[in-house]
This record gives C-alpha cells, structure tokens and sequence, in this order.
C-alpha cells in the first residue's frame, strides 16, 4: 500500500478506534526541543522530578529515544467534563479532584487503544511500532504541535480549536514513512485566561511554567512537605488542579468524551472521609484510579492542607487524630491544619 493510501486508512482506523484527533510528524520535527528543556532543566523548574533530567538526551529528541523511526503518529483522546469542574472548590468540606483522575487510569485505556491501532497498523504497512502513553521519555506536546493536533497554550497544554483542551495524548512510532501534517501556531492571541486564575501564579511568563508552584506538581510529585507560603493557597485541591484548563476559551468547542471508563468515579469526596484512610483503606478506595500511585501518605497530606483551608473548627479532631502519624510530611500537614482552624475557631468567637 502507497504511503498516502496507508495514512487516509489509519485516520479512519483511529476515528474508528475512538480517537478524536490524529497527526503525523517526523521524530526531528522539533529541533528546538532539546535547548528548552535544557533552560527547563537549569532553571530548577522541574522542581523533584529529576526523572526529566535523567534521560534528557532521548526526552529532548524523540529521534534520539528511537534512531529507527520515521515517523510519529499523535494521536488525541478527549476526557471533557460534563459540568464545571471548577463548582466543587466552593464545597470546603470536600477535597477538589483534577478531572482526568475522575476515572480509570488513563494509561491504560489510552496505551489499549494505541495498541490495537498500532497492530492494525504493522498489519497493513508492515512495519515496526513502539506506543508510548506519558511514561516514557517522550515531549509529547511538542510533537503533537508539530504534528498539527493542536498548540501548547500560555499555560503549556496543549489545546486546540476544534478538541478545547480536555484530551490525553498518546503516541505512536513507527519505522514507516508516512506522510507529514504541517504543524500548528498558537491562537491565543491576547488571552490570559489561564495566567491570571492561577492561584499560586506558578507562571514566570506566558508559555512558561514553574512546576514548583503548580498545584498539580505539588499535589502529586513533590514529596514531602510543600513550603508553607503555597499550602493556603492550594484550598482544597488535593490530587491535581484544573483552573488554567477549565478557564481557557477554546473549549467552548471541546468535544465530548466517548469512553466511559473516563465516567466520574471519585467524584468530589468529603475530607472527612479521606482523613482516616490508611494504606490499605486508600488502596481499595482508589484501585484502578491515577490517585493510587501516589501513595496514602502524600494522598492524606493533601487532604489535611484542604482540611487547614476549610475554615471549618469542626474538622480539627481529624487533623489532631494524625499530628503524630509515622510519615513526617502528614504529621507536619496535620499540626499545620490544627493552628489553622484553631486560628478560624478564634474568629467565629
């Protein structure tokens, strides 16, 4: 099959598969890669991921992770809401859940559809594949700009005119030389939407972003206690933070999600709940969900700095219950939440 004929039916496999969006771009396609995530890197702005400095060579080049491939094909999968998934930060004895962890694990459901597209694809082309589903060294942003599929807005997410910016990306390399979509510009234009809702402003400039002042950092990769100056500011988020997505006007065309494995599961759960969940309470609760992997221990730490943020005395008993807890990061959260309602209990006198 010409290369051409070849790409026409693997758009229409992937639509097929469930895909909302698909573009093809060379692995070289981003040339500029590598020196960004090098001024990344040097500014400190991955914060403790020092997994991205650990294979920066192949996370700067995707031609690099994979010599033998010749092309990449990205490819969109949409998770949008169906309400406002900003409503629940009005709820203060609720903890806010970012909406791409609502469901099952995306890697999963997104690396089984990859998956069964890339064996169609090795059948009809006869070429070798490698899918990747955000846990391997991959910019899958920029390729998936380059690619066409979209632009990394101001707030360095990809969105796009006709998806919003509600949607996972996978990829899929391949050894086969298929045709290239031209790559997308931003259309943000004058917009700062997303800056300016950012509650802990962790934006040094558009297009840029300060991991360590992004709540979805703190909430689920920063081990440890987060600095005090940023814990009031986090309200009750407690996995992930969605403002900067939630605001952008583009998802005005968002389009709806199809798998239902993406259906709300954990919803907006009551602190109280969560508070006294031990290790294998917090596994039970959050199998097959994203949340699980970041363990009871920080889980629990982020529940107490939304507990310390609810101005709510009433729920001081739990944070006293966990002052002593063996994991220093939750002991400290609860001792900090203690002085925090005692401070509103104060008030209301």
């Amino acid at each position: 099959m010409d290369p051409v004929s070849l790409k026409e039916r693997l758009v229409m496999q992937s639509r097929a598969e469930g895909f909302s969006g698909i573009g093809i771009c060379a692995p070289d396609a981003v040339p500029e890669g590598a020196a960004r995530l090098a001024a990344f890197l040097a500014a400190g702005h991955h914060g403790q991921m020092g997994w991205m400095a650990d294979r920066a060579d192949w996370r700067g080049s995707a031609a690099a992770l994979w010599p033998a491939a010749r092309s990449v094909v990205m490819l969109a999968e949409m998770y949008t809401p169906d309400g406002d998934p900003l409503a629940v930060l009005e709820s203060r004895d609720r903890g806010a859940v970012s909406v791409y962890a609502q469901g099952r694990d995306y890697h999963d459901l997104v690396k089984r559809r990859l998956k069964r597209l890339g064996r169609w694809l090795i059948d009809a082309g006869d070429g070798q594949i490698k899918v990747f589903v955000d846990t391997a060294p991959v910019m899958e942003k920029p390729l998936a700009q380059a690619a066409g599929l979209g632009w990394q807005g101001k707030h360095t997410n990809l969105l796009s005119r006709t998806l919003g910016n509600w949607f996972f990306l996978g990829a899929i390399f391949t050894t086969l030389d298929l045709p290239k979509d031209a790559g997308e510009i931003s259309h943000c234009g004058t917009c700062t939407a997303c800056l300016d809702i950012c509650p802990t402003k962790a934006f040094p400039a558009p297009y840029q972003l300060d991991a360590r002042r992004c709540i979805s950092y703190l909430t689920i990769e920063h081990r440890g206690p987060v600095d005090a100056d940023l814990r009031a500011l986090m309200g009750n988020r407690i996995y992930g933070c969605d403002d900067c997505l939630a605001v952008c006007p583009w998802n005005k065309f968002a389009a709806a999600a199809s798998e239902i494995g993406y259906q709300p599961r954990v919803g907006a759960p009551l602190l109280a709940e969560l508070a006294i969940l031990d290790d294998a309470g917090f596994r039970a609760r959050f199998s097959g969900s994203p949340i699980k992997r970041i363990g009871r221990d920080r889980f629990v730490r982020n529940v107490l700095y939304a507990i310390g943020n609810s101005e709510m005395p009433a729920l001081r008993g739990l944070a006293a219950g966990l002052a002593d807890d063996a994991d220093e990061g939750v002991a400290d959260a609860a001792r900090w939440a203690m002085g925090r309602l005692d401070l509103a209990g104060a008030r209301e006198m």
